[in-house]
């Protein structure tokens, strides 16, 4: 019975050591929590990985200039492609008049 009873009582020591060690954790966690709330941590978070796609990005286009340059130019043509498609066939209204 008396090693029972020092069993329960070494038990109780380690319960009581780990729930101190929860206690602490949560009062940490609390401190840490009224200085910074969890949207600005959740901003911060994404700023730090927006930043990261950024670095990458820019490292990626110092890499392959010419396929960068390739994309900007498919871009500025397809936005601009109607201008260009009238200036070189000229305008379809225009060519509906003159034959009314």
């Amino acid at each position: 019975m008396t090693d029972r009873r020092a069993l329960m009582i070494a038990d109780r020591r380690v319960r009581d050591t780990a729930r101190a060690v929860v206690e602490a954790d949560f009062a940490h966690l609390k401190a840490n929590l009224s200085r910074k709330g969890l949207s600005e941590r959740a901003m911060d978070r994404v700023a730090e990985g927006a930043q990261e796609v950024y670095d990458e990005a820019v490292e990626v286009a110092s890499d392959n200039k010419g396929a960068l340059a390739a994309i900007v130019a498919a871009l500025v043509l397809w936005f601009a492609r109607n201008p260009i498609l009238d200036a070189v066939f000229g305008d379809e209204d225009e060519t509906d008049a003159e034959d009314d």
